[in-house]
């Protein structure tokens, strides 16, 4: 069986793809495993900013909803634009303890946002380049 050049060369030309499909697959995988299993050891005590905004107050439930009492920056909050989004407050609404899902669906949306933005970059360059292949 005799080689040529250009077998050599594509044989070449794919190793650099093999090894990137395994890293972005491998990328991929610990993603999704720190989003849907990790995330559920996360602390559900304020972060720096909300516990430095809760200082001076006192944090009751009236009515079966949380309130501040007290004197501090936090009580003049109000919810954000997204806080009525089906993935607010790192969880899926509806759904109860759901924060490794909410986690593993933001993980998906963003790579797929990422790897569409990154494919049309590549074949823009691949049609502006002359004598590349496409």
């Amino acid at each position: 069986m005799s080689h040529t050049r250009s077998d050599e060369d594509q044989a070449a030309a794919s190793a650099p793809r093999i090894r990137l499909r395994h890293f972005l697959i491998g990328f991929a995988v610990v993603a999704l495993l720190v989003a849907g299993v990790i995330s559920y050891f996360a602390s559900s005590a304020p972060d720096g900013l909300d516990s430095a905004t809760q200082r001076g107050c006192k944090t009751v439930v009236v009515n079966g909803a949380e309130q501040l009492r007290g004197d501090c920056i936090a009580q003049h909050a109000t919810d954000h634009a997204m806080a009525s989004s089906p993935l607010a407050e790192y969880s899926v609404r509806g759904l109860g303890d759901s924060n490794g899902l909410a986690g593993v669906i933001g993980v998906l949306v963003t790579l797929a946002l990422a790897g569409g933005v990154f494919w049309l970059i590549a074949r823009s360059r691949r049609s502006r380049a002359p004598g590349i292949d496409a």
